[in-house]
Formats: C-alpha cells, sequence, structure tokens
C-alpha cells in the first residue's frame, strides 16, 4: 500500500484533522488490529473503550465524538463512508493496458479502443464495441452486438449474450450471465410453447454485479439495471425488469418477470418478489420475505 499525510487524508475526507500533519500512513485495520503507522476508525461512541485501546498513529472519528483521544484524530460526517474512500485510495493502483493478448478472439467487425486488457480465452462477437480501459479476464463470452463502456472490468466466465449493454465503470464478477433468454412459455393442449426472447439487458453506469448473478433479457423490449445499482452474489432477475437507481440487491433474491423496483431500495437477502408490481423509491425489504401483491 501506498502512504499518506495525515494532511492528505483529511483533504480526501473533507475531514477535520487534530495532530501532526506531516505524519505519515500506510494502511487501514480495525481498532482492534491497527499498529503504528496506520489508520482506524470508530463508527460509533458504543467503541468508546476500543478507541482508548487502539494502537493506530489516527482514528477516524464522528464529528460529534463526545470523548478525549490519545492519539491523532480525523472527525468526519460518516466513518464508515471515509474508511470505504481511505482504503480505495491506499489499494489503487495505476492502470495500464495490456493489450489483446494471444489465444483471444476477436470477431473482425468488432470495434476493441487502444487501451484495454483482453486477456486470453476471451472471445468478443461481430459488431460488439469495447471502450476504453475495459479489461476482460480470461473465459469471458462478448456477444455480437454487445457495447461495454469506458473503466468497465469483467471477471473471468462471465457470458454476456448477443445486444447487450453494459455501461461506464461497472465491475462484473465471475459466472455472471447477462442477457439469457427470460422464462417465457404459452400452453397448448397442455404442452409449453416456447416465447421467443428478443429484447435485451441495460446495464448502466457505475454497476456492480455479483458473483454468479443472472440478468434476464426483455421478451421485448429490455431489462434494465439503473446507474449505481449494486447486486450481491447469486440474484434472478427476470425479463423485463426495471431496477431504480442506486438500489442495493443482497444474495439469493429472486425478482420474476415485468417487476419495477424503484431507486434506493435495499432488498435483503433471500426476498422473492412476484412478477407484474411496482415497488416504489426508497424501501427497504428484510430477508427472506416475500412479496405478492
Amino acid at each position: 500500500m501506498k502512504e499518506m499525510t495525515l494532511r492528505d487524508v483529511a483533504k480526501l475526507l473533507d475531514g477535520t484533522l487534530e495532530g501532526p500533519e506531516d505524519l505519515e500512513v500506510h494502511g487501514i485495520a480495525p481498532l482492534t488490529d491497527a499498529r503504528p503507522g496506520m489508520l482506524s476508525f470508530a463508527v460509533s461512541r458504543r467503541m468508546k473503550d476500543q478507541v482508548a485501546a487502539c494502537r493506530a498513529s489516527c482514528i477516524l472519528l464522528p464529528r460529534d465524538w463526545p470523548y478525549d483521544v490519545n492519539t491523532a484524530a480525523i472527525y468526519v460526517d460518516d466513518p464508515y463512508l471515509a474508511f470505504a474512500k481511505v482504503l480505495a485510495e491506499f489499494t489503487r493502483e495505476p492502470w495500464s493496458p495490456l493489450g489483446v493478448m494471444d489465444g483471444a478472439t476477436i470477431a473482425p467487425d468488432a470495434h476493441v479502443s487502444k487501451e484495454v486488457s483482453i486477456y486470453n480465452g476471451v472471445y468478443v462477437g461481430s459488431g460488439a464495441r469495447i471502450g476504453e480501459r475495459v479489461t476482460l479476464y480470461p473465459g469471458v463470452f462478448i456477444g455480437n452486438g454487445v457495447e461495454i463502456g469506458d473503466d468497465t472490468i469483467i471477471n473471468p466466465n462471465v457470458t454476456i449474450y448477443p445486444n447487450t449493454v453494459i455501461g461506464r465503470g461497472c465491475i462484473i464478477h465471475a459466472g455472471a450471465v447477462i442477457g439469457s433468454d427470460g422464462f417465457g412459455y404459452a400452453q397448448e393442449r397442455g404442452r409449453f410453447y416456447k416465447i421467443p426472447q428478443v429484447g435485451r439487458v441495460v446495464v448502466e453506469d457505475q454497476c456492480e454485479i455479483g458473483a454468479n448473478v443472472t440478468i434476464d433479457r426483455g421478451t421485448l423490449g429490455e431489462t434494465r439495471i439503473s446507474r449505481g445499482v449494486k447486486i450481491d452474489n447469486l440474484v434472478q432477475i427476470a425479463h423485463n425488469c426495471t431496477i431504480g437507481p442506486d438500489s442495493v440487491i443482497v444474495s439469493q433474491v429472486g425478482i420474476a418477470g415485468s417487476t419495477r423496483i424503484g431507486a434506493n431500495c435495499m432488498l435483503g437477502g433471500q426476498v422473492g418478489i412476484v412478477g407484474h408490481i411496482t415497488i416504489g423509491n426508497r424501501v427497504k425489504i428484510g430477508a427472506q420475505s416475500g412479496v405478492t401483491q
């Protein structure tokens, strides 16, 4: 990890520093594990005793922290958010393109930007468009006509079906399948007749999609994952659903077709939602709940 001065940390977090500005720190750890030369953080007053015993060189604390501290401190609005920002800064590595490696298969009419890292075992189909600073790890399948926005990372063994659109700055984790057929059938004399699934999936900017998530294409039209949505592992989103901006969906959630989820919603683990209903903005649904109407 790189080193930062407390001055730089306070500036990054828009925090108030009490302590030596030029003191350098090189990492962040929980209160019980932090050592000299590191940062730590406390999210509530219940951690008073742990703060007092902490060996870190500086602690990130709420602005309304009422107790004396034995070390340098940076007072911030949200210590947990501050922790996330500092950890990202410490672990950030300069990105350098590796190009298209031997063993990757790129269709002749695919458009691949100059600054990319495309590993061996990747397939990019006809008419696909790959943006700048995109990373495609081994085993990724990019179907015909797929669009991948700038700065997106697609991890190993992800399958992206034809005509899917992935926005900028997304992260898609291993084994995800985006754009597979929706589960649509009509019955004829007791037998099932497959309804062709001819829509697409659109994933907007800054989304993160967990491992082994499945998102089905629209029957007609599209399935849309709006900007900033975060999806945990093992989630199923059916055809023609819309997930509103900045919503969070936790592991093993199942959402049936043509359901609309509003903005800033939070769905706990193993929530099940039937199709063709609308859930408004800022709704929280607890783990293992079933929403049926």
